[in-house]
């Protein structure tokens, strides 16, 4: 029975992809971090059967922070409702639903539906939750038209890719390596200066100031996650011209000759610099593989380095 001091509200957009294509990119939360820029990183937990349980990093406020919530798909209606699990104060209940809508062919309407209760039913608190709801509702739907319809439109524009090292040592010690990042301008030659917060364990702030073959200096920061001894997933929240998107992962995985150490990288192309960056007669094509070299050649740097430190370790 619906609570008395709930309240609803629903927002909508209209999105130039078809229905299905859509509902996908809101169901396969793999796809989150390129969708929505709030989402570091999501992970899947033991759930019931019937029902998914999240751990999404995310950043409210320019802070990361991690939230659990509960979903259920449902594919033949083209729906996802979602509950959060924990709430902080003035929120006592928050759920709602992901549903879309074919228009036409290559069209479809994403309606984003909410329920909520303020702690004590209290008015004015509900209001102050509405108006942060419509806030972050109106900003989800406005990313996820703009990045599905960009990559709809061209499914150059977003790629991904890998870099893999064999290493005869431990993951243990390739992944502190790697987690150890505030180490990075002692141990890496292309890191000039690094600074590394992680007052949640587990989740890392990093900003770097890493140097070009060129000679010149760029500062990135990045928001990381780790999972000891096996993954660290990243996402780089300050962006250098040619990219909108720059999400990773680095895995250790045990083999028979030792551990596989793997950087993969997800990329979206930003075509309105490319022309400034790399010259008038650049090509999307040549954004894709300037950008890819200059990813896996500081990748597989760090890679090799981290294998040098893991199998002096031995």
């Amino acid at each position: 029975m619906e609570h008395p001091g709930m309240r609803q509200v629903a927002h909508e957009i209209n999105i130039a992809v078809p229905a299905d294509t859509v509902h996908r990119l809101i169901a396969d939360v793999g796809n989150w971090p390129r969708i929505f820029p709030s989402v570091i990183h999501v992970e899947y937990e033991e759930a019931p059967e019937g029902e998914e349980r999240l751990t999404i990093w995310e950043t409210a406020a320019g802070e990361p922070r991690c939230r659990p919530l509960r979903r259920i798909v449902e594919p033949a209606k083209l729906r996802v409702n979602f509950q959060h699990l924990v709430t902080a104060s003035p929120v006592a209940g928050l759920g709602g639903a992901w549903l879309v809508e074919p228009l036409g062919e290559n069209t479809s309407r994403v309606r984003l539906l909410h329920e909520f209760r303020a702690a004590d039913d209290d008015p004015g608190a509900l209001d102050r939750i509405g108006a942060e709801i419509d806030r972050s509702a109106v900003a989800e739907l406005a990313a996820l038209k703009e990045n599905a319809e960009r990559e709809y439109a061209d499914a150059e524009l977003t790629f991904s890719f890998e870099d893999t090292v064999h290493v005869d040592g431990s993951a243990k010690d390739l992944f502190a390596f790697i987690n150890e990042a505030n180490l990075w301008s002692e141990r890496l030659p292309h890191v000039a200066t690094v600074r590394l917060e992680e007052d949640t364990p587990g989740l890392q702030t990093l900003e770097m100031d890493t140097r070009a073959k060129d000679g010149s200096v760029h500062t990135t920061k990045s928001y990381r996650v780790t999972f000891p001894h096996q993954h660290i997933a990243y996402k780089q929240v300050t962006l250098p011209a040619l990219m909108t998107l720059h999400t990773g992962h680095w895995t250790f995985t045990d083999t028979d000759q030792g551990v596989a150490a793997t950087s993969q990288h997800t990329v979206s192309l930003n075509t309105g610099n490319i022309a400034r960056i790399l010259g008038d007669t650049a090509t999307v094509a040549d954004a894709r593989e300037y950008v890819h070299t200059a990813l896996s050649t500081n990748s597989l740097a760090t890679l090799n380095h981290a294998k040098a430190h893991a199998e002096g370790r031995r």
